[in-house]
């Protein structure tokens, strides 16, 4: 017996030492079944193709900035859409156009959340996340002839319809007098905040950092004293050159070639096909499509492509290919059924939203105003991959991410005149928005 006892004295330190090694080895390693991480099903960084802390990288943890950093956004990985959290992983965060800048995670996502993803979370995605895939590129296949293009579908139009058409000359920013990466709709005070370059007409003060009082101060491009702000992503041709200060940040956001200048640009405030129209409150900021739609979902993406000549037929997802002598067209339909009380809200569209497609009703609560409708034309060749939308980096210069934006800045009389213009002989009734 004393010999037995001696060697089970001798094994127990053994133990304990094979418990100590193997605590010490990874998951992955330990389970011999485990699979190993997939690159490929890693989501994607809103900005940069960059991970979340590696998704269960580290070991299967969601890796120290990938769950609720410090600033209790989700690290950085979080979606920018249509109102969504910011990536709380940038220094500058960049916010999304279409939704909205919404509260980071702290700066850089929170002590723990770190830069992209966590001190364990680690660059793309963390030691043992795996590499995030490349964002998106543009495809042969997004482009088709405009003949294959489903039929544009218009409601009918109701007894009280507002059938009459007021009309802004604002100019086409011939030459790129006023253009910048900014979105002071969605990002102001954030230089570059739109990731892409936007062509402005109208109010010429629109920048990053523009107030309802430098708006009001401002001239304009349009003829008819419209202090507006239009703006709208610039199109370019692929194999040109790009010239200008910005190329640089261009680039390194994915969008290079020559920018293209429209041809024209229709600027319209139309009716609606059930009602009268009543006046729409200065500074009021309107979205119309969604720059986040790739992530975001169709929901929103209200922007179509068209040719001259062929305005019966249009894509929403594709570019089109036109026949020789006609002219590619975006058509940006804003919504046009007021809350009557806000200017603006936290995602850019409760205030206002679209009427019933089908029947043109506006929403229970809201009532109708001028809907503004800009058309840009512009001369490009028929050929797949020879042109694209300026875009964020992830949307890979996708056509359903196509939008525009506009910043009511007429002033009282000229907004009355529209309205009587929209309406026919019966005036629209001016309303003070609550403040």
């Amino acid at each position: 017996m004393g010999r037995k006892k001696k060697a089970f004295a001798a094994l127990i330190p053994a133990l304990t030492l094979v418990a100590t090694v193997y605590q010490g080895i990874p998951a992955a390693a330990a389970d011999p079944t485990a699979q190993p991480t997939d690159p490929a099903a890693q989501p994607t960084d809103p900005q940069g193709g960059q991970q979340n802390g590696g998704q269960m990288g580290d070991g299967g943890q969601m890796g120290d900035g990938g769950q609720m950093g410090d600033g209790g956004q989700m690290g950085d990985g979080g979606q920018m859409g249509d109102g969504g959290p910011i990536d709380g992983g940038q220094t500058t965060p960049p916010a999304d156009p279409q939704g909205g800048q919404q509260p980071g995670g702290g700066q850089n996502g929170g002590q723990n959340g770190g830069q992209n993803g966590g001190q364990n979370g680690g660059q793309n995605g963390g030691q043992n996340g795996g590499q995030a895939p490349a964002n998106p590129s543009l495809r042969a296949d997004q482009f088709v002839d405009i003949r294959k293009a489903p039929r544009v579908r218009q409601p009918r139009r109701g007894r009280q319809a507002s059938t009459g058409v007021f009309a802004s000359s604002c100019g086409v920013n011939k030459g790129q007098a006023h253009s910048n990466p900014d979105n002071v709709l969605a990002a102001p005070g954030v230089v570059n905040g739109a990731h892409h370059i936007h062509d402005y007409v109208g109010n010429l003060d629109t920048n990053a950092f523009s107030t309802d009082e430098t708006f009001a101060a401002a001239g304009t491009t349009c003829t008819n004293g419209d202090k507006s702000a239009y703006f709208w992503p610039v199109i370019r041709l692929r194999a040109g050159q790009d010239t200008s200060d910005r190329a640089q940040q261009s680039q390194a956001d994915g969008n290079v070639g020559s920018i293209v200048t429209p041809s024209s640009v229709k600027i319209q405030y139309l009716g609606n096909p059930r009602a009268k129209v009543t006046a729409m409150p200065r500074f009021i900021r309107v979205v119309a499509g969604d720059a986040k739609a790739v992530t975001n979902g169709l929901k929103n993406a209200h922007a179509s492509w068209t040719c001259s000549g062929f305005e019966n037929r249009a894509f929403t997802d594709k570019y089109p290919l036109c026949p020789r002598g006609s002219k590619v067209e975006r058509v940006l339909n804003f919504p046009s059924c007021w809350d009557g009380q806000n200017t603006d809200s936290a995602n850019h569209r409760d205030h206002i939203r679209f009427a019933d497609p089908r029947t043109g009703q506006c929403p229970q609560g809201t009532k109708a105003v001028p809907q503004l409708r800009m058309t840009l034309a512009y001369n490009l060749p028929a050929k797949p991959l020879a042109f694209a939308l300026d875009s964020f980096p992830e949307s890979g210069h996708d056509p359903v991410t196509d939008h525009g934006d506009l910043i009511n800045v007429m002033d009282d009389q000229l907004m009355a005149k529209a309205v009587k213009a929209i309406n026919g002989s019966r005036a629209g009734t001016r309303i003070k928005p609550r403040r």
